[in-house]
């Protein structure tokens, strides 16, 4: 979606325009371009005229040098969520965006081990502690646009759950679905959905077993749980459509499936919906 908007930008440029349609440039580079509303959970992209200065939240945003930005709106935002944009000449031109509110049904997962609902405080404690590095690669913020570019399934197969539902593991409730499961054989070949650095591989921790981080810069980042095995390791880039790793059940899964997770920092996003984004 973005790489064809950029085109279409940098042919406005082009010196060899007439001067009127060169002037119809200038303005158009001026826009400050957000959607209206986004529903929770989406991985927003905006344009802005490059070198502005944009910030969400408090958090300033990096710009590519076509002026793309990109954020993430959490599922429990309520909105409007405010954009503040300064341009290069100090002319400000905010916008508002919109968060429609969607519904979160209850899913009951029974059969989890128990130790990974109710663990020991040892358990407890590892679990703690391997969050903490994941959570410590989810806060680079590397100056690449892999995001960019629309994504495509990691795997395919049955959407075995959803974003966002709320969960109940062995009758107790717990956290709101991080990601999207998708259900497949056991040994089936995860592919990388956008090009990325791989910035966390571990094959045995406690909750989500054989894990793996890959960062699409800007702060967008996918994660890859429960996977039988790991076929890349940290610092590697890797193209989209590259495998990764394969399906698994490790840590607490009741069966073999992908989790396949997004992140904007600490935000969580809906992996569907960034599919099904369109130009």
């Amino acid at each position: 979606m973005t790489v064809v908007v950029l085109s279409a930008f940098a042919a406005f440029f082009s010196p060899a325009l007439p001067a009127q349609a060169q002037d119809a440039q200038v303005a158009a580079d001026q826009r400050v371009v957000f959607p209206a509303s986004v529903p929770q959970g989406s991985m927003v992209l905006g344009k802005v005229p490059p070198g502005s200065r944009v910030e969400v939240a408090g958090r300033r945003l990096r710009t590519t040098g076509y002026g793309t930005v990109v954020f993430g709106i959490g599922r429990d935002e309520a909105g409007p969520v405010r954009v503040a944009v300064v341009r290069p000449d100090g002319s400000r031109a905010d916008a508002s965006i919109a968060v429609t509110p969607r519904d979160w049904p209850v899913q009951r997962v029974d059969g989890v081990p128990p130790k990974t609902v109710d663990p020991p405080p040892a358990i407890a404690e590892r679990i703690r502690r391997e969050q903490a590095r994941v959570t410590a690669a989810r806060a680079r913020d590397d100056d690449r646009a892999d995001f960019a570019r629309p994504f495509v399934w990691p795997v395919q197969g049955r959407i075995s759950g959803r974003f966002g539902n709320q969960r109940v593991y062995n009758g107790k409730p717990g956290s709101p679905h991080s990601g999207m499961d998708i259900a497949a054989p056991t040994g089936t070949p995860v592919k990388a959905p956008a090009a990325g650095v791989v910035t966390f591989a571990d094959p045995d921790l406690y909750l989500t077993g054989g894990t793996v981080l890959l960062d699409h810069g800007f702060g967008i980042s996918s994660n890859f749980l429960h996977l039988s095995r790991i076929d890349v390791k940290v610092g590697d880039r890797v193209e989209q459509g590259q495998t990764i790793g394969a399906v698994g059940a490790t840590g607490r899964a009741t069966g073999p499936h992908l989790h396949w997770g997004m992140n904007w920092f600490d935000t969580r996003i809906d992996p569907l919906l960034v599919l099904e984004r369109t130009p």
